[in-house]
């Protein structure tokens, strides 16, 4: 009996409507395994973007809500998505966390420390600027391109 269990370990039974000329087992298996991250988001939109309850009035109301969750999650995985890429093959970074151990960053992550940066207002004559505190800011902010020292007002 323990022979016959034994044996089985390891063994997924996936059931799947694509058909054998789709996908062999192994590509069913890894859309399988690939679940965690569509899964990950649905965790995305329900926490770092601060979603609370919300009671509208009007169908078309709740859609609109939807549709601006949706764009912020977009939003949000796009800035992830764009620290990675621009990290390389590697994909990991130091100083995100006190103990400055190299890891994958996440929006989560990415927001958290950016979230920290202020901006001093400026006037015609001296344009705003960012005030940034740790180098960890600095290197996310080239990491997703932006450019902090130029002034986003036209000179007059």
């Amino acid at each position: 009996m323990l022979d016959a269990e034994a044996k089985a370990d390891g063994w997924y039974a996936l059931i799947t409507p694509l058909i054998a000329e789709q996908a062999d087992p192994a590509q069913v298996l890894i859309r399988y395994k690939g679940h965690g991250a569509v899964e990950r988001r649905y965790a995305d939109f329900k926490g770092p973007l601060a979603v609370t309850p919300l009671s509208v009035q009007h169908n078309r109301r709740a859609a609109a809500l939807i549709q601006v969750i949706c764009l912020a999650l977009l939003v949000f995985c796009l800035i992830e998505r764009q620290v990675r890429r621009a990290l390389g093959p590697d994909q990991t970074m130091a100083g995100l966390y006190p103990d400055n151990r190299r890891v994958r960053p996440t929006g989560r992550m990415v927001l958290y420390h950016l979230g920290e940066l202020n901006l001093r207002i400026g006037n015609a004559t001296d344009p705003p600027t960012v005030q940034i505190n740790r180098g960890v800011q600095l290197h996310l902010l080239e990491l997703l391109d932006v450019q902090v020292t130029q002034p986003r007002w036209p000179q007059t």
